[in-house]
């Protein structure tokens, strides 16, 4: 890490912290050569995922689009704050998988099954986008099949 003062490569961390609940981390460093101290921050690298949607067409993975449907379905409902922990486990599965590209439907089964073990009501708003309900009875079979 180059120091912003004298552009030295040597420092040392004195402290460091995770920031938030993203997978991020502070650090406060102290260079070696001038004594001066700074601070950085540590992130992962965006992931580099396509994501094949139904129609076969690709598009990289935008996280913050997953956020938004995840957010939705949670919408007045208790544990809206939990939407971007559902997006950074969803995240982390497809990094421990070391995927290049995963499909919509996939995606869509992961996003349910997080749903499900939180939030029922929000599980059936996800689902019924994910699996474009067209009328009551796709709601009632939803409904069924989680009770």
């Amino acid at each position: 890490m180059k120091c912003p003062f004298c552009g030295s490569n040597l420092s040392k961390v004195v402290d460091k912290r995770g920031v938030g609940t993203r997978s991020e981390i502070r650090r406060r460093r102290e260079c070696l050569k001038c004594s001066k101290r700074f601070t950085t921050y540590e992130a992962l690298a965006k992931l580099e995922v396509f994501v094949v949607k139904k129609d076969g067409r690709r598009e990289g993975f935008l996280r913050e689009k997953l956020e938004v449907g995840i957010v939705k379905a949670l919408e007045k409902r208790p544990g809206l704050e939990q939407a971007g922990a559902i997006v950074d486990r969803i995240e982390s599965k497809m990094r421990v998988k070391g995927m290049k590209e995963i499909s919509s439907q996939m995606l869509g089964r992961w996003v349910l099954g997080e749903l499900k073990k939180m939030d029922r009501v929000a599980y059936l708003r996800f689902a019924s986008v994910y699996r474009t309900f067209s009328d009551v009875k796709d709601f009632e079979k939803e409904l069924e099949s989680i009770s």
